[in-house]
């Protein structure tokens, strides 16, 4: 007698219905294993695990610079940069590390602005090919510098790496932040400046997306000045032919190229997905929110005060509802 066939598996859960596994999480390290494990040894003074994940950054730029950032955030960063240079006083990724974890300090109020300008700048004159140390400055300046500060940092970024992501996505945020008059203005420099580093970037580059990264800077400050609505939700901002336009073609590039492998490639997933979601395609934004996964950014969900944690799951729940 034949032995009857075995229960089919049971169904998966409902898109709408939110695995544990998948509880967003805000994460700086995003989904960059090592630089978690570099990040929790330096937290524990083993700046050796930095220095080995450092080396094998070697010159990818924006891996590089992205690793940097996240272990200048770590707490006790700079006092173990500090034990790495007594050891190796020759180490420009020592000095780096030191200069990007003085900036992190400067901008909580723990150390001085010129201190941390002139860590970043011995750091750059150590290493003089590495746009890293000026991301130190470009971080400091977007919130202590003038604009001149910004553009001069920005423009000895781009003459080591002409396509830094972290340095267009703080320069669009700079940008957007020219406000006249009481509407946006559609011929606004940040929309320019976002067009123009999509166009000159190669085909492959993330940096198409940053027309729709723009567009969501100045929702923010249009926000801000009480001239669109807190709630992105009750906003038109997304529904202009502009919005309309950049977000198709951010999509079409994702869709084609999708850039998984970069480093800071979630967070342009979450601001296409933000944008997808808030201009009413649900089954697109479906779609960026499963390569998204659990890694929520704070840009742009925190916009405007928001819970950025909250506003992300109850987007991403709405989107798979929809499909």
């Amino acid at each position: 007698m034949t032995p009857p066939p075995p229960p089919p598996p049971p169904p998966p859960p409902p898109l709408g219905r939110s695995r544990r596994k998948d509880a967003p999480v805000l994460a700086p390290a995003l989904d960059d294993t090592e630089l978690v494990a570099a990040t929790d040894a330096l937290a524990h003074g083993r700046w050796t695990h930095v220095r080995t994940l450092l080396a094998e950054t070697g010159e990818d730029w924006d891996l590089r610079g992205h690793r940097l950032a996240v272990l200048g955030r770590c707490s006790g960063g700079a006092a173990w940069a500090r034990d790495w240079q007594l050891a190796e006083p020759e180490s420009g990724d020592a000095a780096t590390l030191l200069a990007v974890a003085t900036v992190q300090r400067a901008l909580r109020g723990k150390n001085s602005v010129q201190a941390a300008d002139d860590a970043c700048r011995t750091a750059a004159r150590m290493l003089p090919h590495d746009p890293t140390p000026w991301l130190g400055v470009l971080i400091l300046a977007r919130s202590t510098g003038t604009v001149d500060e910004r553009e001069h940092a920005f423009d000895q970024i781009r003459a080591r790496h002409p396509d830094h992501h972290h340095a267009h996505h703080l320069m669009t945020a700079c940008l957007a932040e020219h406000q006249e008059g009481e509407q946006d203005d559609p011929l606004h420099q940040v929309y320019d400046f976002a067009a123009w580093a999509a166009e000159q970037a190669p085909a492959d580059s993330p940096l198409a997306v940053l027309p729709v990264v723009a567009h969501a800077e100045r929702y923010r400050v249009l926000a801000a000045a009480g001239l669109e609505p807190a709630d992105p939700a009750a906003s038109g901002h997304w529904a202009t032919r502009r919005a309309r336009q950049v977000m198709k073609a951010a999509f079409d590039w994702w869709l084609e190229w999708e850039g998984e492998e970069h480093p800071r490639g979630k967070v342009d997933l979450n601001f296409l997905a933000h944008a997808k979601f808030h201009e009413g395609r649900m089954a697109e934004a479906a779609a960026l929110f499963h390569r998204i996964g659990p890694y929520v950014t704070p840009a742009p969900w925190a916009y405007t005060g928001r819970d950025a944690k909250k506003a992300f799951k109850a987007a991403r729940d709405t989107a798979f509802r929809s499909t």
